[in-house]
This record gives structure tokens, C-alpha cells and sequence, in this order.
């Protein structure tokens, strides 16, 4: 072990054989302490608010923390804490317990975690009654030889306000961020990869979740019983359930967000169960704007009460089945003369204005027939089907209250940002 003093600071720097813990123990506030390449064994308690680092150069190897198979690997317990460049593994998988790689559950504040390398079966950083922390840059590696309900979240924030999670990236846990009882954060630019929901909200108000992406999930995004959101420019791509999740979601705001190829796989496949971009169930008062639906199986359910909401500016491309609608309410998606475009629109433009002249409307009453009996898909091209249809067409009373688009574009406003995403898809694939 060897250490500088400066006026007001010590900088450590230990070696694997050195005492970790009684270093930490020892330790006074505003002190650096370096670990050198190599593992440390055990779980280690931090009280003191000092920096906690591993080698900074990229060509070091890396200073380990190896909790080994059991606990947390790393506690806190102390505000003005960093922890930076280290590679933590090896901790235990009782979540009951709440194993975690990183583990703060104290009221503390200004914790600063930060690329760091994460690898274990219970969570990776757990953070609970925190305010003002930034998490970025890490990134926390589950295991995937457990099931995913076994597995912990990549990065849980419980009871945080005015923090930051960013530019992390979570692959192979349950959730990628899961964010319960918080107000006040951003969750931004970060990817989840490989695991149940990329980011999972609850009972949280007041959040931006701004430019993350998430793909090969079974919900990108799952955002239940929170209000005032902002939820903008985030990516998710091959879902198999949900594009995104809205589950008692209100005075929120969606827009600019792009949502491709949500589809159940054919060996999951129930009847009922259908990839859906947008699931709304029983969220009011929320704007959907400026967002892209594309090859989801169903591109919008909305369902049980969710009244008072406002969707226009949105393309909706390619969905087999653009939108399933259960309620007794008529609705109006469109506002002030503009509403979405919707690839399977057959209207015209005479006055080329790129809004139709005749109005959109998705569904009638033999789609709610199929939505409340699904066996009935067997007889959609039949005599009696096609007769009903073109009754309902020809005598509009008949037909029940459901979506109506009056402005439907005509092209897709987002047509320059889809083929940028193609072309870039298709660059990754030929690397």
C-alpha cells in the first residue's frame, strides 16, 4: 500500500493483498482510494464519504470486486461517495435479501456511480431514499441460465428524487431500470437488451425517460400507476408483447418515439395474445404525438377507460391491425386539422393539402365481434362477414362508437427518420 497526502486528502493505492476493508475504515472524508489491477475479496462497507476507483487507462487490467457468491458486493453508507472504474461480480442472489453489486439504503445524497462493470445474479445497483445521484456509463451483466423472474433489475431506484440515470447499458437481468416511488429524475440515453422490460416505472411522478433504447424484450417500456411523465424520443424494437406499456398512466406526455416490429412469437403464441406497440389500459389525459408504430401486430389497444386523450402527428405503419378500441365512447384522433397517417388508408387528397378527404375510421362492429370472440377469425373472408361489412358501410347508424381520424395524412411526416433507422439496421447487419 502506498499514499499521498495533500492538504486536505489522502490518495491510497492498494494492492489485491492489502486490507481493503480497514482502509475504508480508516479513511477520512474527501479521500481517494485506488485499487490496483487484480481481485478483492469480500463484501465491503463504505462509510466514509470518500472516491472508490480501479485503474482510469483502458489498456489496465481491471481491479475486481469479487463478493463471492454471497451479500452485497459494495454498501453504502454515506453521502458524496464515488465509485468509478471498477469490475464487480460474484455477488449473491437471495433477492429477498436484496443482494447487489452496489447497495445504498440509507437517506444519503450525491452518490456518484460511474463506469463501472457489473456482473452477478441478484441486482446490480440498488439504490433506496437518494436524492441527487448520477448513475451513467456503467454497465450490469445478469445471468441468463436463471429464469427472468429470478434474476434481479439491472439498476432499482426507490424513493430517489433529483437524480440522473444515464448512458448505462443492462442486458440479461429481469429489468433493465426499475424506478418505484421517485420524482424528480431522468432516466436518459440509456440500452436494455435481452431481458423482460427495459425500463419498468411505478407509483413515480414528475420522471423524463428521454432517448433510451431497448430491444429483444417482452415489453420495451413498462410504465404503471404514474402521472406527469415525459417519455420522448426513446427507441424500442423487437418486443414481443409491448412496444410500450401504459398502465394507469396520466397527464403524460408521449411523443417522438419510434416502436418497430412488436410480434409474439409463433412457438408463445395464445389466442389473445398479440404484439402490441402501444398498450393504453385504464390511463387518461395523456398526449401521444410525433410517434412512429411500425410492424407491430397491433399498432394501438387502448381499453378499460382510457378517456381524455389526445393522438395526432403519429405514423402508423404496417400494423396488421392499426388499432383495438374497447369502450362505448367515441373518439376524435386528431387535433386542430391534423391527424396521423396511417398506411392502410384508402382515402384521397384532391386539394393537395396532405390531409384526406374522407375520414379514417379503423374499425367497425365485426372487429369488436372478433375482439370479444376470437375464434371468429376463422370466418373473416365468409359470405356472411364481407355482407356485414359492406351493411355497416352503407348505413353508418349501424355502426357502434369507436376511433375516428377526420384529418388522416397522407404521408407519413416521419418518412426521412425511418429510412435513416433502415439504412443504419442494415449497416449493423452487413458489420
Amino acid at each position: 500500500m502506498t499514499f499521498s497526502s495533500a492538504t486536505f486528502a489522502t490518495d491510497f493505492h492498494l494492492s489485491p493483498g492489502d486490507n481493503l476493508q480497514s482502509v475504508l475504515d480508516s479513511a477520512n472524508d474527501g479521500d481517494i482510494i485506488t485499487l490496483e489491477s487484480g481481485s478483492y475479496l469480500g463484501n465491503f462497507i463504505i462509510t466514509k464519504q470518500i472516491t472508490l476507483q480501479g485503474p482510469k487507462t483502458a489498456s489496465a487490467k481491471p481491479a475486481i470486486i469479487d463478493a463471492q457468491g454471497k451479500g452485497h458486493a459494495l454498501v453504502v453508507k454515506n453521502s458524496n461517495i464515488t465509485i468509478q472504474h471498477l469490475n464487480i461480480m460474484n455477488w449473491g442472489y437471495d433477492l429477498t435479501d436484496e443482494n447487489s453489486g452496489i447497495y445504498a439504503n440509507d437517506k444519503v445524497s450525491h452518490l456518484t456511480i460511474n463506469n463501472n462493470f457489473l456482473k452477478g445474479d441478484g441486482f446490480g445497483i440498488w439504490l433506496n431514499k437518494i436524492d441527487n445521484a448520477k448513475i451513467f456509463a456503467n454497465k450490469v451483466e445478469g445471468n441468463p441460465t436463471l429464469r427472468s423472474a429470478d434474476r434481479g433489475n439491472g439498476i432499482q431506484v426507490a424513493n430517489v428524487s433529483h437524480s440522473r440515470v444515464y448512458h448505462n447499458e443492462t442486458y440479461n437481468v429481469r429489468d433493465g431500470i426499475y424506478v418505484i416511488a421517485s420524482k424528480n429524475n431522468t432516466i436518459e440515453g440509456n440500452t436494455m437488451h435481452n431481458l423482460r422490460y427495459g425500463i419498468h416505472y411505478m407509483y413515480s411522478y414528475d420522471n423524463s425517460i428521454l432517448n433510451n433504447a431497448a430491444y429483444e424484450t417482452r415489453a420495451g417500456y413498462a410504465m404503471m400507476s404514474s402521472r406527469r411523465l415525459i417519455i420522448q424520443g426513446n427507441k424500442t424494437r423487437d418486443s414481443e408483447d409491448y412496444g410500450f406499456l401504459f398502465n394507469y398512466i396520466t397527464y403524460s406526455t408521449i411523443k417522438q418515439n419510434h416502436i418497430t416490429r412488436v410480434w409474439t412469437k409463433p412457438e408463445n403464441k395464445v389466442l389473445g395474445r398479440d404484439g402490441k406497440g402501444l398498450f393504453v389500459y385504464n390511463s387518461g389525459f395523456n398526449t401521444f404525438t410525433d410517434n412512429i408504430i411500425d410492424t407491430a401486430e397491433i399498432g394501438i389497444h387502448l381499453t378499460a377507460g382510457s378517456d381524455g386523450v389526445k393522438i395526432y402527428g403519429n405514423s402508423f405503419i404496417n400494423n396488421p391491425t392499426q388499432v383495438k378500441y374497447v369502450s362505448s365512447k367515441k373518439q376524435e384522433w386528431s387535433e386542430e386539422g391534423q391527424g396521423n397517417y396511417w398506411s392502410n388508408y384508402l382515402g384521397w387528397d384532391m386539394n393537395n393539402d396532405n390531409i384526406g378527404d374522407t375520414v379514417f375510421e379503423p374499425n367497425d362492429g365485426i372487429d369488436k365481434l372478433i375482439w370479444q370472440y376470437p375464434e371468429m377469425k376463422m370466418i373473416m373472408d365468409s359470405p356472411a362477414i364481407l355482407i356485414l361489412r359492406w351493411v355497416q358501410r352503407q348505413f353508418p347508424v349501424l355502426k357502434p362508437p369507436g376511433i375516428k381520424d377526420s384529418h388522416p395524412l397522407m404521408t407519413s411526416p416521419h418518412t426521412q427518420q425511418i429510412s435513416d433507422l433502415l439504412a443504419s439496421q442494415h449497416a449493423a447487419t452487413k458489420e
